[in-house]
């Protein structure tokens, strides 16, 4: 079994057999309405950051950030409640990565469209793996990924620790470089993101193959959603990394 609180198998425990099982396209149509709800939300905030309103930009982006992440925790706890959380965390992370996008987009400018143009050429990239079974979903695969991320997790959060509580902001100037070691752990990260990706479709997989009920398929779009967003930031860092070494 897997450790991930968002594809364990644990969610698949107790679930009966459905009249009206989850789909493929069940779950990619959820995914698109997800993302429209993001970018849509993400218009706003972006709008705020363009016209001036900074304090209000600001209060909102940490109003989204906080909301989003105690969804996606309670989501991967309560399945069954997916349709809404999943709906509101999309609304949330738009709050955040509208203001995110138009502060890089401000000094680098075009950056944004470069960056969803390489999160979803990635996605493509890993989809068409998996469905040539070229990477499988096997439990060794899972293991090395989850460790991976939340090795990754770890290291960001010591790295914000240590700013906030210390001042030492070491950790971070290493991250944050457009250095050799700046580039390489961008990279390794994007790597790490993609593969989550992985993960994301061996779950909706698996559900349609278990005849899992459709409100898995908000699950399964919430998954793909938070991987997608997390590749796209990541994405982001590292063109401006580059751009700033020019």
């Amino acid at each position: 079994m897997t450790s991930n609180p968002m594809t364990n198998d644990r969610i698949y425990e107790g679930v009966v057999v459905s009249d009206q099982p989850m789909t493929v396209a069940g779950a990619v149509n959820k995914t698109l309405i997800l993302l429209s709800i993001v970018v849509a939300v993400s218009a706003y905030t972006w709008y705020l950051a363009v016209t001036g309103f900074g304090d209000k930009l600001h209060g909102l982006m940490m109003i989204g950030a906080i909301a989003g992440l105690i969804l996606a925790i309670i989501a991967a706890f309560k399945p069954q409640h997916s349709k809404v959380l999943s709906i509101a965390y999309a609304a949330c992370e738009g709050l955040v990565l509208g203001g995110i996008s138009a502060v890089f987009n401000a000094v680098y400018p075009g950056i944004v469209i470069q960056a969803i143009m390489g999160t979803f050429i990635a996605m493509f990239v890993v989809l068409m793996l998996f469905k040539a079974k070229i990477i499988q979903a096997t439990e060794t695969f899972r293991a090395v990924i989850i460790a991976s991320t939340a090795a990754i997790a770890i290291c960001y959060g010591i790295s914000l620790i240590m700013n906030l509580l210390f001042h030492n902001a070491a950790l971070s100037n290493a991250i944050n470089s457009s250095g050799t070691v700046g580039l390489i752990i961008s990279a390794v990260v994007i790597v790490i993101a993609s593969l989550n990706l992985i993960l994301d479709f061996d779950f909706i997989e698996r559900g349609v193959r278990n005849c899992a009920p459709k409100y898995l398929e908000w699950y399964g779009a919430l998954s793909l959603l938070i991987t997608l967003i997390w590749l796209y930031l990541e994405i982001l860092r590292l063109l401006a990394k580059l751009n700033s070494r020019r």
